[in-house]
């Protein structure tokens, strides 16, 4: 993998610094590196449009945290290009390698001895009035919640075209395995191995103690439709695109033709992660 983009949390001064250091480094191995554009403007280099990046990489590198990771991978998912990310964010379920991590990472790379894993995306389909509104992949979980204010909100929900229950919640959350660990698992969802191919469905505060979250095969096709009048009714696609919904909207989520491509460096294991991140076994 000679061709590199990279891609940074934006308004962050620490991945300019780390650049500084590591381009000139790339460079020496050969590599030829398309760096984003607000990135680039700061170090007074060349720079790319990220939309742009995709069509002239081999393997992206993301250097941020988990928001930035998901705004990447949808980017580049569709084009089968893999991503490895460095964490400068906080929590970092997705952004595994540490800073200080970066060189032998980025070295297992370039050799091809990172391990590859493919992750399960779903295609979200916001219809009204028979018109598509939105459509967006997303990869950890698509959220329909209500305002801080608005009542408890009515959510009618069919998979395959069979009508399953209307949720008087707070909102619903569908998951990918992924996602799992995200505000499902706030919410009470379990948590599923990232490979899994496996949708979730975790109600938010359900009025109805019996209503628990569902796991079901990535095969099925999920329609919610909003059946409340309020006005104060959202819909969040991987915490970062989104928004407001209407009575008797539709929201259709099924699996995305594409799958992420998430490089695994530093023999790191899945439970190695949950261990340290969710602080398994500390008193």
């Amino acid at each position: 993998m000679k061709k590199i983009g990279i891609i940074c949390k934006l308004s962050r001064k620490e991945p300019q610094d780390i650049l500084r250091e590591l381009l000139p480094w790339l460079r020496q191995r050969g590599c030829e590196v398309f760096v984003d554009q607000d990135t680039a403007a700061r170090l007074n280099i060349r720079g790319y449009d990220r939309n742009e990046i995709p069509s002239f990489v081999e393997v992206v590198l993301v250097l941020g945290g988990d928001g930035t990771m998901l705004g990447v991978t949808r980017l580049v998912a569709c084009a089968g290009i893999p991503v490895l990310g460095i964490n400068l964010g906080s929590l970092g379920f997705l952004t595994e390698v540490n800073k200080e991590e970066i060189y032998s990472a980025v070295e297992e790379m370039l050799s091809g001895r990172c391990v590859l894993e493919e992750r399960l995306m779903l295609r979200t389909t916001l219809r009204r009035g028979g018109e598509v509104i939105e459509q967006v992949l997303v990869l950890n979980d698509v959220v329909i919640n209500k305002g801080a204010l608005a009542r408890i909100i009515d959510l009618e929900v069919s998979i395959d075209q069979s009508y399953v229950t209307t949720y008087k919640a707070d909102g619903l959350i569908i998951s990918t395995p992924t996602g799992s660990t995200a505000y499902s698992l706030s919410a009470g969802g379990p948590i599923l191995y990232p490979t899994l191919e496996n949708i979730v469905l975790t109600p938010i505060c359900s009025h109805t103690l019996t209503n628990r979250p569902i796991v079901l095969s990535d095969k099925v096709s999920i329609a919610i439709k909003l059946r409340s009048s309020s006005e104060d009714v959202f819909l969040t696609l991987d915490g970062q695109v989104g928004c407001a919904l209407q009575t008797n909207d539709i929201i259709e989520v099924v699996k995305a033709d594409c799958k992420a491509r998430l490089l695994v460096a530093g023999g790191k294991r899945y439970f190695d992660v949950l261990r340290t991140k969710l602080k398994w076994g500390e008193r």
